[in-house]
């Protein structure tokens, strides 16, 4: 803590690095991580069967601080309503090969894991943000899949290759958003190159059927707040919530596509498969109980489509409670999970977004069931059997799914703490807040502005979910992420 008595980013990256440890995780990479790391001289090169499709208008969409870049994309128009995708997926097993340091650290920790004071990357940065990055006007190997849709979105037909592919522009969700929705210019990347507009709204008009065919199916649009710390130095200065827009929109149900190709491409190849399920929900009649009272109706059995038609008229009945309800129905729901699947089977599928066949394989460089799943697609693209045994991939699928969970558990406890952080010298204030949970373990309120969630220690007699009052903050604990208010009106 500094001489001032307020906590600082600092403070923030120890309790991380704690947290990091607490759970099971490794905050650091070991020496021999470091000594491998500099026996690589460059990017991944060719070893047969790589394509050359750096010709075609690729770009990136990630966040604007990103600098793992993981996927590119691009279209083509094929006439009559039909179009063409492709998406490129960062060649990290080029470079990371099984069984080396780096892959045991990675192995180790499973996911990246982003808190507000420090990044803990599963790859070192000279890997991910360079060599294995789909960086801007840099030649990378990438696992390409190929889409065709009709005129209604639907899939026609799909292949998987390797292939040498160069990012024509670096851009972000935010400015891509406001172009395609008619708020903003073209973001200066795309301008840059001629025909990224027209690619932008190609991929985006693709996007939106697919989007829609999901939806059609059941798939859930659910709205949970996880908001940024925004530093000033070393001070956390505001909590915001990111906005899921058009841009985000266009990449995750691109993304969605490309695992379920990936998934049936592994199948067609006799490949047992890393998935990332979501089972159909075991809590179903809770559900049922928490649309009742709302005063709706779900049917007995579990039924996605009715449960997104609820989801939908109460997120435009009452905005400001719903990411409170979709937290609910995300806890009833169950946590997803990676399972192996085997050729033949019947797949488990993923609820939540309406999809049979679902692996996770478009992000090598921040998740290690994504490397696993680039493995076996270019073992089964070569004819070289699996790099994983059937109990090999087991206990993996096992492994990545708990640290995965406690990885999200950290990301969890630090953005209490930032949170805590922003309003350690906000005691006393008055705020305008919302009943989130009432039990006998307590009442918890989530004031408006800033989005910070605590518990009300006074005045919480007779208050229910969802109604709003007026708190005062009384204390905060920066280091266990608590922050408690008591009722004012």
């Amino acid at each position: 803590m500094n001489p001032s008595g307020r906590h600082s980013r600092a403070d923030l990256a120890d309790i991380a690095n704690q947290a990091m440890i607490d759970r099971g995780l490794e905050p650091d990479f070991a020496p021999d991580v470091a000594k491998q790391l500099a026996s690589i001289s460059g990017p991944g090169g060719e070893n047969g069967g790589v394509s050359d499709l750096t010709a075609l208008l690729w770009c990136s969409i990630d966040n604007d601080d990103s600098r793992d870049l993981d996927q590119l994309s691009v279209s083509e128009d094929l006439g009559n309503g039909s179009v063409k995708v492709l998406v490129a997926i960062a060649d990290v097993d080029a470079l990371v090969k099984k069984g080396t340091p780096i892959d045991d650290h990675a192995r180790a920790n499973t996911t990246s894991v982003y808190t507000a004071a420090r990044i803990f990357p599963m790859l070192p940065e000279r890997l991910s943000t360079d060599l294995t990055s789909l960086n801007q006007n840099e030649e990378r190997l990438a696992v390409v899949t190929e889409m065709v849709f009709d005129r209604e979105g639907l899939l026609q037909s799909s292949s998987v290759s390797r292939a040498r592919v160069l990012n024509k522009a670096k851009l972000a969700y935010d400015s891509v958003a406001a172009f395609l929705e008619g708020r903003g210019e073209e973001p200066p990347p795309s301008r840059a190159v001629a025909g990224m507009d027209a690619q932008l709204k190609a991929q985006d008009a693709i996007a939106q059927k697919l989007r829609e065919h999901r939806h059609e199916q059941g798939a859930l649009e659910l709205e949970t707040l996880q908001p940024k710390a925004i530093f000033d130095g070393e001070q956390v200065v505001d909590l915001r919530q990111e906005a899921h827009n058009r841009a985000r929109q266009l990449i995750e149900d691109l993304m969605i596509a490309t695992n379920g190709v990936t998934a049936r491409f592994l199948e067609s190849k006799g490949f047992a498969s890393l998935r990332r399920v979501v089972r159909s929900p075991e809590r179903w009649q809770r559900i049922v109980e928490v649309a009742k009272e709302e005063g709706e109706h779900l049917p007995p059995e579990p039924d996605s489509k009715a449960l997104e038609e609820f989801l939908a008229r109460r997120r435009k009945a009452d905005p400001v409670r719903f990411p409170d309800l979709s937290l609910v129905i995300v806890k009833l729901m169950g946590a997803g999970e990676y399972v192996v699947e085997n050729p033949g089977g019947t797949p488990v599928g993923h609820f939540g977004l309406a999809v049979r066949d679902y692996t996770h394989s478009t992000a090598p460089n921040r998740r290690f069931p994504d490397l696993i799943t680039q493995r076996l697609l270019k073992a089964a693209l070569s004819g070289a059997p699996s790099p994983y045994a059937g109990a090999e991939l087991e206990e993996l699928a096992r492994h990545c799914t708990e640290q995965e969970d406690d990885a999200d558990k950290v990301e969890r406890q630090v953005r209490k703490s930032a949170a805590a952080l922003l309003l350690e010298n906000r005691i006393g204030q008055r705020f305008d807040a919302i009943v989130t949970g009432a039990s006998e373990k307590g009442t918890w309120v989530r004031i408006l502005a800033p989005p910070v969630e605590g518990k009300l220690v006074h005045g919480s007699e007779g208050l229910e979910v969802g109604r709003k009052l007026r708190v005062k903050l009384i204390s905060t604990d920066v280091d266990r992420g608590f922050i408690d208010f008591v009722r004012t009106g």
